[in-house]
């Protein structure tokens, strides 16, 4: 089994193309993209496939309840047939126990040593538990993995995870699967202005403009799944949210003007034509 597992991980890394001018880094590693997919909720595997390759991801989540190394036409084998990195995650975990031991068995049955590690408080909201997610977070690192944790957009706990050394900090901008977009846009810049790794807005984007919105906030990528696996177009979804990643890092690194209460005159005051009242001009 291990033999195998060390061929699937050789064979993601060998197709994986060079990173772009502006690439993203995580623990050392480079991306050209900065839109993280996710697998859940595409109701077919030839859906899922069209949607990763129009979102142009190289990284993408897969809960290990939904993955069978062995099996042939499975999700797996669409991300090593396009050279996709899969990052398992601990979905459905409640517990910091139950996170690190799927953590293991992904380890073990991927060859890899990064996570995504979600510790929901319950089923109905699916809002991490900070706790929980800490303690998960510290025994990971301490056992040699690269942690990317989905926690709640509280700039104290993003500063501990980081502090605790998880390679990248996942705020969610509202709950998994919402659509709502980020609800809360302060406390996210609070959160990328003090970040010292890469910020990675997860859950709650519905549609392109939230993942530029996050881009120009200073998130370095946008993790998704549900605004492109439900939407009505999948694909074409996947297409503007590629664009809107693009779009926002673009603005970010631009820089937008300030905010202003009243006008400012976009074109010079000098050489205006001085008129005389006396004498219209028509």
């Amino acid at each position: 089994m291990a033999d195998t597992h060390t061929h699937t991980d050789t064979a993601i890394r060998a197709t994986a193309p060079a990173p772009g001018p502006d690439p993203l880094t995580i623990a050392g590693t480079t991306f050209r993209s900065r839109l993280i997919m996710g697998t859940g909720g595409a109701p077919s595997l030839d859906v899922l496939e069209r949607a990763l390759l129009a979102s142009g991801t190289e990284l993408t989540t897969v809960a290990m309840r939904r993955l069978d190394p062995t099996v042939q036409g499975s999700v797996l084998s669409v991300l090593t047939r396009h050279g996709i990195r899969v990052l398992p995650n601990t979905a459905g975990c409640f517990t910091a126990g139950e996170a690190v031991l799927t953590a293991r068995l992904a380890r073990e049955a991927l060859g890899t040593d990064w996570v995504k590690l979600e510790v929901v408080a319950d089923e109905r909201t699916l809002l991490p538990d900070p706790i929980e997610l800490l303690d998960a977070a510290e025994t990971l690192v301490d056992d040699g993995f690269t942690v990317l944790p989905y926690t709640n957009d509280d700039p104290v706990l993003a500063r501990r995870l980081e502090d605790v050394g998880c390679a990248a900090i996942m705020p969610l901008g509202s709950p998994i699967g919402s659509g709502l977009g980020i609800r809360n846009p302060h406390n996210f810049q609070l959160i990328t202005e003090r970040a010292g790794v890469p910020v990675v807005l997860d859950a709650g984007a519905g549609t392109a403009s939230d993942a530029a919105l996050a881009m120009e906030l200073g998130c370095a990528a946008v993790m998704l799944a549900s605004a492109v696996t439900r939407a009505q177009e999948p694909e074409l979804m996947a297409e503007a949210m590629r664009h809107a990643v693009e779009a926002g890092r673009l603005a970010h690194r631009a820089g937008r003007i300030p905010r202003r209460h009243f006008a400012q005159a976009s074109s010079p005051t000098e050489g205006v034509a001085e008129l005389d009242p006396e004498r219209p001009a028509f």
